[in-house]
């Protein structure tokens, strides 16, 4: 039994550097080097039909709406910290 202790706790050590080391470098995760290009299947992509520049538009899509959505977000809370518009 505590042979499955010990390996329990080296796995939770591994997997929570591991997570640290990805907080660290600040990086975005990336797919394998792979994907559906790899084994031929990129013209099945049902978001960019294997347009490079579809899909990156579509990206940058979906980063404006994240972007709006956190702007819109952020007019819900009162900020304390910034002058009111009646001090102006």
């Amino acid at each position: 039994m505590t042979i499955y202790i010990l390996a329990f706790a080296a796995m939770i050590l591994i997997v929570a550097g591991m997570a640290l080391g990805a907080m660290v470098q600040n990086k975005p995760l990336k797919g394998s080097c792979g994907g559906l290009n790899k084994i031929g299947m990129k013209k099945d992509c049902d978001i960019c039909g294997g347009d490079d520049q579809e899909c990156e538009k579509e990206q940058e899509r979906q980063r404006q709406a994240a972007l709006a959505k956190e702007a819109a977000g952020s007019d819900l809370a009162y900020d304390a910290s910034k002058p009111s518009r009646k001090d102006s």
